[in-house]
């Protein structure tokens, strides 16, 4: 997977839009303003939020590390070209998405959960 496959499948998530950010970023959120990846334009690196109990197990594999600024939020960054196959990486950034949209009031959560 390519960085404009995953973009194409990060917009394809419910309520998903994109916005550039810091001059080298484009931002996949939903509701607004909750990010859940962003794709780096100059390296091709992606970045989004994985669950707090497994952020030190990723950050333990190749190809990982953890996000500038965002690790705190358990965010980790993957290198270009991605170790994963296609799927996985669907399913971390589909796992990032639901993960985000979690967080959200209840209002909002309508149509956003995936089953």
């Amino acid at each position: 997977m390519n960085a404009a496959e995953l973009s194409h499948f990060c917009l394809s998530l419910p309520g998903a839009r994109e916005d550039l950010k810091w001059g080298q970023n484009r931002v996949f959120s939903v509701a607004g303003t909750k990010m859940f990846a962003l794709i780096d334009l100059t390296t091709d690196s992606c970045a989004f939020k994985v669950d707090q109990p497994l952020f030190l197990g990723f950050c333990d594999r190749p190809g990982f590390h953890p996000s500038p600024y965002l690790a705190r939020a358990h965010w980790v960054s993957l290198d270009y070209p991605y170790k994963l196959t296609t799927e996985e990486l669907r399913g971390l950034v589909r796992e990032s998405h639901q993960l985000v949209v979690g967080r959200l009031p209840k209002r909002l959560q309508a149509g956003l959960i995936l089953p």
